[in-house]
């Protein structure tokens, strides 16, 4: 079958959803993002679309920029659940981005179901509750055409998306997400079993819950260790900590509470318990950059100009960053080639080197252990 997609609706405005939108407006696509009426809300439009406006303004304004230019925002139509679900009949793929509860899905695949045209591609945005879940009850034509694709935050910049069928999705489908997320959302599709957490979270919730363990075992500063798993490393500069302020530590919790629940015979069950201070943290409500503060916040100085603080793990305090150094990371300073240089950085005999091989050796052994429980290839 041969598929245009030329509208998509989004279900759920909120970080992943408006940012969804955004990025499809930016690759041309008309989009309807649609949201709840807020309680107590008046009769007028402005009113019961406020929920969805301001989070799609919030998202226009953010750093990095969601889109590639302002302009493209007018491909998004923004609604509501009440007054515009019937709107969707003429998407040709609704993708659900709404609070991680397997309740409150259903009762919005339910609704959708009342207005979905039959053939139409219809997906969850869920990071990690089970696909098959989500399309009991619903008819035959949903379940055929029903998929998980995975975004990550922000989806205007990580390249991946993990497509999760469930045993009755048809082929044409998974093929057709596959090859579009790749040729048309410029994204590395992955097709991932229908297992907690898929491919991604699983092992990436696994990886940064034990280095959480790790550096409170080893004393490091929140500014070592984004300084150690950064460029050096071929990764992005914002790292560990600033990546999870990024997503949202709430986000981080949720999805490895879920593993753990989900996963009570995994041999690193251990790992997935939440350390003492991020506990404190989600607590405090400091969960990144939705809230303003998180690993790192923005202060005013005494000179009246912006700095960025990081916090103190062990105090909770904020603190003037400052700048890490290691003798390992020194004797890779003129090595390009990073399969050469992770050599040296595995080698390293100060705390550097103690925390690769601890970070390295733990995490691949937990991927050695995942296939096939959550995938039939080691990679592709």
């Amino acid at each position: 079958m041969n598929r245009t997609i030329k509208k998509v609706a989004i279900l759920g405005s909120g970080v992943m959803g408006s940012r969804i939108a955004c990025h499809f407006a930016n690759i041309g696509i008309e989009v309807l993002l649609l949201d709840i009426v807020p309680k107590d809300a008046a009769s007028d439009k402005k009113s019961r679309n406020k929920i969805v406006d301001e989070a799609l303004a919030f998202a226009l304004k953010s750093n990095p920029s969601p889109i590639y230019r302002k302009t493209f925002a007018k491909r998004i139509t923004t609604g509501n659940f009440d007054d515009n679900m019937k709107d969707i009949a003429a998407a040709d793929w609704i993708i659900e981005v709404v609070i991680e509860r397997l309740d409150i899905k259903k009762q919005v695949f339910e609704n959708v179901e009342k207005y979905r045209t039959p053939g139409t591609l219809i997906s969850s945005n869920t990071s990690g509750i089970p696909i098959h879940l989500m399309n009991e009850g619903r008819s035959e034509d949903f379940q055929k055409h029903f998929c998980g694709t995975h975004f990550f935050n922000p989806p205007r910049y990580l390249r991946l998306l993990e497509i999760i069928p469930t045993p009755k999705t048809s082929p044409e489908v998974v093929d057709f997400l596959m090859h579009y997320g790749e040729l048309y959302l410029g994204k590395t599709t992955v097709l991932c079993k229908d297992t907690p957490a898929f491919i991604a979270n699983r092992i990436g919730v696994f990886g940064i819950l034990s280095l959480f363990h790790l550096v409170e075992k080893m004393g490091l500063t929140v500014d070592e260790v984004d300084k150690l798993t950064g460029p050096v490393l071929g990764r992005p500069k914002s790292a560990t900590f600033r990546t999870c302020d990024v997503v949202g530590l709430d986000t981080l919790v949720h999805v490895a509470n879920g593993v753990a629940q989900s996963c009570p015979t995994d041999e690193a069950i251990d790992s997935f318990k939440i350390p003492g201070y991020v506990a404190k943290m989600v607590e405090n409500k400091w969960l990144g950059s939705k809230t303003e503060q998180g690993f790192f916040k923005k202060v005013k100085a005494a000179n009246g100009k912006s700095e960025i603080h990081s916090l103190d793990l062990k105090t909770l305090e904020y603190k003037a960053s400052v700048k890490a150094k290691f003798a390992t990371l020194e004797q890779t300073k003129t090595i390009d080639n990073l399969r050469e240089r992770m050599k040296v950085l595995l080698a390293g005999k100060d705390k550097a080197g103690e925390f690769y091989r601890s970070s390295f050796y733990g995490l691949f052994a937990y991927v050695s252990n995942r296939i096939p429980e959550i995938t039939n290839e080691l990679y592709k």
